[in-house]
């Protein structure tokens, strides 16, 4: 059995229920009343947590992006004045930490920059989470480490290797890995659901969803493949000016998705092949009775056989 990983009151990994996050990201514009109000269409629709980003722009800036002039809410201004501008402060967060509480809501961020993660480390958070832009990052990689709290890595643009050493550096203890294609809005042939299985047969950790997808039906998918966490930015209006509104769920399909994964989950079965009380009356009313024949041998050469778990731990073949 596959190791679960704590985050809050809630443990992620395989048997337990899907960790549900709305990702808010950036997505509350620099507002703290946005950014509530984004809080309160996540737990409305049922999510389990909410996630936002912090950064501290002057180490996360390229320098020969700093002066670069870019037409915002706020006029025309550098790319670095805006991203302060989209920045939240401890004031902020801690109005933030208190209606999360408030809505019973777990939140916790993405940091991508070490000033970032002893900024988060004054609240407290359950967990961490390592964006995909962080994931050859190795000593921003080692300062989440060194928080001793339960991490979540997405793996986007990243290469099998640069996983293996990630998760070398991290250690599997503690760590959740996040299949994710790095692109705004992904189109269907570049998802890849199919890496959620290969990541949980080469690591002893619980393998979530990150999705920026336009829909709702690979993420659910994504669970029926054995996803433990789905993360979907969030957003009240996808017409709303900003980089991750138009790769973003609003608050309906938000409450649709709960509902296909919770679906998802219960479909899923546990593999064994039954014949379920409900079936019965059908059994009773469409099979016919006739004697029992003498069937010949099965011959190992022109007989198909597929082995499936039982209900008593003996294969069963068709």
């Amino acid at each position: 059995m596959k190791r679960t990983v704590r985050i809050g009151p809630r443990l992620v990994g395989p048997g337990q229920p899907t960790l549900i996050v709305a990702e808010i990201g950036i997505n509350h514009n620099g507002q703290v009343d946005l950014a509530k109000k984004l809080v309160d269409a996540a737990a409305g629709a049922g999510c389990d947590a909410v996630k936002f980003q912090k950064r501290s722009p002057e180490h996360c800036v390229p320098f020969d992006q700093m002066n670069v002039m870019r037409e915002t809410p706020w006029g025309y201004i550098t790319y670095l004045e805006y991203r302060y501008r989209v920045e939240l402060g401890y004031d902020e967060f801690r109005d933030i930490d208190a209606h999360c509480r408030q809505k019973g809501v777990i939140w916790f961020a993405s940091c991508w920059d070490k000033p970032s993660v002893d900024f988060l480390e004054a609240f407290d958070p359950p967990c961490y989470k390592i964006p995909s832009a962080a994931v050859t990052d190795l000593q921003l990689l080692g300062r989440y480490k060194t928080t001793g709290k339960p991490l979540v890595l997405s793996t986007g643009m990243s290469t099998l290797a640069e996983i293996r050493t990630a998760v070398r550096v991290l250690g599997e203890e503690g760590l959740v890995l996040l299949h994710s294609t790095s692109t705004y809005p992904c189109q269907p042939h570049e998802l890849n659901l199919k890496v959620i299985p290969a990541l949980q047969a080469e690591f002893d950790v619980p393998i979530g969803y990150s999705g920026h997808e336009v829909g709702l039906v690979p993420s659910a998918l994504a669970v029926a493949l054995g996803a433990s966490l789905v993360e979907r930015h969030i957003t009240l209006d996808r017409s709303m000016w900003g980089s991750d509104h138009a790769a973003s769920i609003e608050p309906a399909g938000l409450e649709r998705l709960v509902k296909y994964i919770r679906t998802a989950e219960q479909a899923v079965g546990d593999g064994i092949k039954r014949v379920y009380e409900s079936e019965r009356p059908a059994i009773k009313r469409l099979r016919k009775r006739t004697e029992p024949l003498s069937l010949p041998a099965e011959s190992p050469s022109t007989t198909c056989r597929t082995a499936l778990p039982s209900a008593e731990g003996n294969p069963l073949e068709n």
